[in-house]
């Protein structure tokens, strides 16, 4: 029998091989790219010496098409557990360097393995991707009807989606069945030199004959601005990784948990008499919104989702008096703060995660109405608008709004109104809270009038100024109770983190007689 001191040297000697992970020139290929090898990059994301491996000496166990010669380190994902700030986080990464991280059976088992002890553990779970999607050297022998074990991964992913955060993180390229899944987690951060999509140009080429490159096909820049698939962007790897760490900050670890709270050091009492220059009283003039909710959140520091997207809509996470928040508001700089169909999608989006996760909701709002017309129209206005209004009615965390301008026909019940949910609703004395603006009731209410005129312009101006006067001003709207108090913009912040005080012990709604309501997606 070998003696137990060389069989432990055996076990090191084993190991620290897998660890060097697959092909040499891959893995200099990456550095030389300014990529980070897996490894490396779960390194950077954990605390340091946290990070425990599982499942190390797991292999494929396929012959056909030469498989039975071909050693894949780790079957090409690395898989365990770490800390991210003193918490616990399961994460996995694809190997590039080990057969081009590609998907199999034995790998995917180790996914779903690490997922199901996030579940049951109640902790994220972070997967770094970097692969060419499915293993096709594994479908023989009839296992691709089986999913090769992307099935399994993605009925773990629904089955776990608001229970505990999934956050995804896109380096390099990804194809396939290495898409299929972080397009069903919470969040995508991508690198900006990554590229993500279904199939890749050379199947694309075999199938539909369109000759397009990687970039043009799916570069992340593409699905930040166009698509809306990536949720953050970072110029490398090291950034990617540390926007991960960021955004966790803000999440709580499980849906039976509270955000972590943190000591700021920004004083719950200041007042931001800044915003009164920031804003501008016309509301014709725009005006950008990010300043505001800079100016407000504890020490400035807003971790936007989806900034790049549907821009008339901000969205993403901050703290107020050391309690995170997500805020949904207005930006006149884009479409005149305008709700279109994108828009409307991504804060309901948004607004379902913070539900899921007891993130309370701050609405900050100055919005005409929802963008009307044919193109709205056709890109389903009707029921991609109604997911906002549904999301925000159905929210059961906190939800607080200030009206800073407008807040007028469908926006102004869609974002936090008193009648769709919101616990306090503030306004600004500017704030305009009418079911259309006095200039489109008196095009509509008088137009004949208007139109027969001796002088039609005069005859307009005159209905306007009638009609701001019948549908009154902010103070008839409080005197309607349709929002709790007139706040001086200076006292927003203030306003909004005794707003949370007042409703942390919110409590939610009995179980309903019923699976789940049938949002219009």
């Amino acid at each position: 029998m070998t003696p137990m001191n060389e069989q432990v040297e055996d076990l090191r000697r084993r190991k620290a091989k897998l660890r060097q992970g697959g092909d040499r020139k891959a893995l200099e290929r990456l550095h030389q790219g300014g990529m980070l090898t897996a490894r490396e990059r779960i390194d950077l994301l954990l605390d340091k010496g946290t990070f425990t491996e599982l499942d190390i000496f797991v292999t494929h166990h396929s012959t056909a098409f030469g498989m039975d010669k071909r050693e894949i380190p780790a079957e090409g994902v690395i898989t365990g557990r770490g800390e991210v700030d003193g918490r616990q986080v399961f994460v996995y990464a694809h190997d590039f360097s080990a057969h081009h991280g590609t998907g199999g059976k034995w790998g995917a088992r180790k996914i779903t393995r690490v997922m199901d002890l996030a579940y049951q553990n109640g902790s994220p779970v972070v997967a770094l991707n970097h692969s060419a999607g499915a293993r096709f050297e594994e479908m023989a022998g009839g296992e691709m009807g089986g999913g090769m074990g992307y099935a399994e991964q993605f009925q773990r992913l629904v089955r776990y989606s608001g229970a505990i955060p999934l956050i995804s993180l896109m380096m390099g390229d990804n194809a396939g069945g290495g898409v299929y899944g972080p397009g069903m987690t919470d969040f995508i951060i991508a690198t900006k030199q990554s590229n993500m999509f279904m199939a890749g140009p050379p199947l694309v080429k075999s199938v539909i004959f369109e000759e397009i490159s990687a970039r043009e096909l799916g570069s992340a820049q593409m699905h930040a601005k166009v698509s809306g698939v990536v949720h953050a962007l970072a110029d490398d790897d090291k950034e990617c990784v540390n926007k991960a760490r960021e955004l966790l900050s803000f999440l709580p670890s499980s849906c039976k948990d509270l955000p972590p709270v943190v000591d700021t050091g920004d004083d719950p009492g200041r007042l931001c008499p800044e915003l009164s220059r920031i804003v501008p009283a016309n509301p014709r003039w725009a005006f950008d919104m990010h300043k505001v909710i800079e100016v407000i959140v504890d020490k400035g520091r807003f971790f936007e989702i989806h900034r790049d997207y549907a821009r008339n809509i901000i969205v993403g996470f901050g703290r107020f008096n050391g309690y995170s928040a997500g805020i949904v508001a207005s930006n006149s700089m884009h479409r005149a703060g305008a709700i279109t169909a994108d828009a409307a999608e991504k804060a309901a989006r948004f607004i379902r995660f913070c539900d899921a996760f007891n993130i309370p909701l701050v609405y900050l709002v100055d919005s005409p109405a929802f963008m009307i017309g044919s193109r709205q129209e056709q890109a389903g206005l009707i029921s991609r608008a109604t997911k906002l209004i549904f999301a925000t009615a159905e929210a059961t965390v906190p939800k607080i709004t200030v009206l800073v301008r407008k807040a007028q026909a469908g926006a102004m019940i869609a974002m936090g109104s008193l009648a769709l949910g919101a616990d306090l609703v503030y306004a600004w004395p500017i704030a305009d809270m009418n079911g259309l603006s006095p200039e489109s009731i008196a095009d509509v209410l008088y137009q004949r009038e208007i139109r027969e005129s001796a002088s039609p312009e005069e005859a307009r101006k005159a209905r306007i100024e009638q009609t701001r006067r019948d549908i009154g001003d902010i103070y008839s709207a409080a005197s309607w109770q349709h929002l709790n108090d007139i706040i001086a913009p200076a006292e927003t912040r203030v306003a909004i983190i005794n707003a949370l005080e007042m409703t942390r012990g919110k409590l939610r709604p009995s179980p309903r007689h019923k699976k789940h309501s049938n949002m219009p997606l």
